[in-house]
Formats: C-alpha cells, sequence, structure tokens
C-alpha cells in the first residue's frame, strides 16, 4: 500500500480480515484457534510484518524537525506521563474469567476501531494483577462507566482488594463471563488478536453482545472522565460550541 496509514487504519487492516486472528506474542508466532488453516496465518503474519517494518511507522524525518525550535528530540518516561495526565479519557471495567475465577480492572485505554466488524481495542499492563487471567480468557466484557459507577471505577482500580465480594452486584453471563450489573452499557466480545507493546499488550475484540441504553441524550447520566488522576462528570454544561 503506497499510501501512508495510521493507526485507526491499521487496526483495521488487523480486522478487515473474515479470518479470526491467532495471539501474537514477542516472537510473532502465531497460536491458531481450531479449525483456522496455516494459510490464514500466514496471511495474517505477512499483514503484521508488513506493517511493523514500514520505516514510516517508526521514523519522522529528522531533516524537517531540525528546524523546530519548539519539539526536542527525545522524552523520558516522566514526561511522557505528564503529557497524557491533561489527556481526559473515557473510563471502562473489563471482566473476565479464564476458569480460575472472576477478574475486573478499570480502564482508560478504551477505544472503538469498527462498526462493522463491531471492534474495539484496550491495553493491559504487565503490572496488573488482571492481566494473566485476560490473556489467557478467550472473551471479556467491556463496561462503559457513567458518573453513577466511580465507586466501581475506584474498586477495580484498588490493588489488593476483592472486587467481587459484594455478590449482589455482579452476576455471570450464560456464556460464562462475570458482569456488574450496575454500569449503563456492557460489550461481550470475543479477544481476536493480541500485540505486544512495550511492557503491555494491546487487545483487540471483536463484539458480539451489547447491552446499550434507548438513544436518548436528556435521560442518560453524564459519562465518567478520568482526567489528571481526577474522576470528572462530562455533562451539558460542558460543551464549547
Amino acid at each position: 500500500m503506497a499510501h501512508r496509514t495510521n493507526l485507526r487504519q491499521r487496526f483495521l487492516l488487523l480486522g478487515a480480515s473474515p479470518a479470526r486472528f491467532g495471539e501474537v506474542d514477542s516472537s510473532h508466532d502465531l497460536r491458531r484457534p481450531p479449525g483456522r488453516r496455516e494459510d490464514e496465518d500466514e496471511g495474517t503474519m505477512t499483514m503484521l510484518s508488513n506493517i511493523t517494518s514500514d520505516r514510516r511507522f517508526h521514523e519522522a524525518p529528522a531533516a524537517a524537525l531540525a528546524a523546530d525550535a519548539e519539539l526536542v528530540e527525545g522524552i523520558s518516561a516522566d514526561e511522557f506521563r505528564l503529557a497524557f495526565r491533561n489527556h481526559a479519557a473515557g473510563v471502562a471495567v473489563i471482566t473476565a474469567d479464564a476458569g480460575d475465577g472472576p477478574v475486573a480492572m478499570t480502564a482508560t485505554s478504551v477505544f472503538s476501531v469498527s462498526a462493522t466488524p463491531p471492534l474495539l481495542v484496550f491495553s493491559v499492563s504487565s503490572l496488573s494483577s488482571a492481566t494473566p487471567t485476560i490473556l489467557r480468557s478467550s472473551s471479556v466484557v467491556v463496561h462503559l462507566l457513567d458518573t453513577t459507577n466511580v465507586e466501581l471505577a475506584r474498586l477495580c482500580a484498588t490493588s489488593g482488594v476483592d472486587r467481587f465480594a459484594d455478590r449482589d452486584s455482579w452476576s455471570v453471563l450464560p456464556t460464562g463471563e462475570p458482569y456488574f450489573v450496575e454500569p449503563p452499557v456492557r460489550l461481550r466480545g470475543e479477544i481476536v488478536n493480541t500485540l505486544e507493546a512495550g511492557t503491555s499488550r494491546l487487545i483487540v475484540v471483536n463484539v458480539t453482545h451489547a447491552k446499550a441504553p434507548a438513544d436518548d441524550g436528556d435521560a442518560l447520566n453524564a459519562p465518567l472522565v478520568y482526567h489528571s488522576r481526577t474522576w470528572l462528570a462530562l455533562d451539558r454544561s460542558s460543551p464549547l460550541v
């Protein structure tokens, strides 16, 4: 493909194949799901290899940037975190069960990639206690939170606590995934691909079932937003135009 491809388009490429993707580890060795043909994996491998090996995705034109006094080459981990601290994000809770008990985590990395097929992506850190279970699971439930769910967001972001201690706050889908009953939006989906990114993994999910409110903005609670280490409400007083 001769034209430039941005990150969103790359994820669309990952989801565009009619074949289901296996899990990708750090050596790009695909583990085929049952019934998957070898040539389908080879096609996926070629696509990923072409994407990750294209130097345009990794290198900026240094000569063009040299004259820009506002851009300084390189960035420290602290500077990178500070840059994103001022970037507001929606809040979600992700649940899964690989067969040895339910796990949950709060995430601000969830974003939609495609409506057809319905794909979403989120990241999990190697430091999260929920990550090993999520990576062993074949499916997850993604809860999109509003301001009435802030305590749930705090609970699932707190280390060392039993996030499922309140048995009335959660249940199990017929397909086996745990879910919290309170959030207004729940998206159940199958994990179709994972991609290693630094100390995290990107998880690509094909949504198969959903619970969503009616399309009536006036009746909905304000979305929960995380900004500069603070939980905030995004309400109708927020629009600027």
